[in-house]
């Protein structure tokens, strides 16, 4: 039987060897959902070009989302969209789907295209098990792409880190401040005012 050295050692052996990493990219997640690779009900988001499997959603996330949504909704009125744990397009390989997207108002409602970051008012990430994740992967992307300003709901500290002024070249966000206590007003949606006692 021939061996490895038969055939004067293998490439592998000898010579320093990384595999090509494949980046799937948004066109590619959309083509998957629509041959039956990926289904309406499968929790996954496409993060720097990897599926992400998303947390089952919890009975307190799902209380969470649906408060954010009723109090947003009724705050902002005709102001702006609000929209649910629906897709964000940050560019080819990331399209993070976070629970609570406040939108610039369009007459289309983003028909055609999901909307991108410059589109964003507030975004909110309720995290029951995925704070460690969404604080260290998540909201530095937000951070990359401009998102104006996020919230990091934590239901185990029952608390919500408010990230503003994002600084893309760096995936960082200048202003980050917890509350544990007091009202929540985003800088582009004056109108409203969440008190974090409330959420908890």
């Amino acid at each position: 039987m021939q061996t490895l050295e038969d055939w004067g050692g293998s490439p592998l052996m000898t010579t320093a060897y990384a595999p090509a990493r494949h980046r799937l990219s948004a066109d590619d997640f959309l083509q998957m959902a629509r041959s039956g690779i990926l289904h309406e009900d499968d929790r996954i988001e496409l993060i720097d070009g990897d599926l992400i499997d998303m947390a089952p959603i919890g009975s307190e996330h799902a209380s969470l989302t649906d408060w954010f949504t009723r109090h947003l909704v009724l705050a902002i009125g005709q102001h702006a969209i609000v929209r649910i744990q629906s897709s964000l397009s940050l560019d080819k390989h990331s399209q993070p789907q976070p629970d609570v997207q406040v939108l610039r108002a369009r007459e289309d409602y983003y028909r055609k295209a999901h909307p991108r970051a410059e589109n964003v008012l507030l975004l909110i990430e309720v995290s029951d098990t995925t704070a460690r994740f969404d604080r260290e992967m998540k909201v530095p992307l937000y951070a990359h792409y401009g998102v104006v300003e996020v919230w990091l709901v934590d239901v185990a500290q029952q608390s919500v880190e408010v990230y503003r002024d994002p600084q893309p070249a760096t995936s960082t966000y200048r202003q980050m401040t917890a509350y544990r206590q007091g009202s929540l007003i985003p800088q582009q949606l004056p109108m409203v005012s969440i008190a974090v006692e409330q959420l908890f």
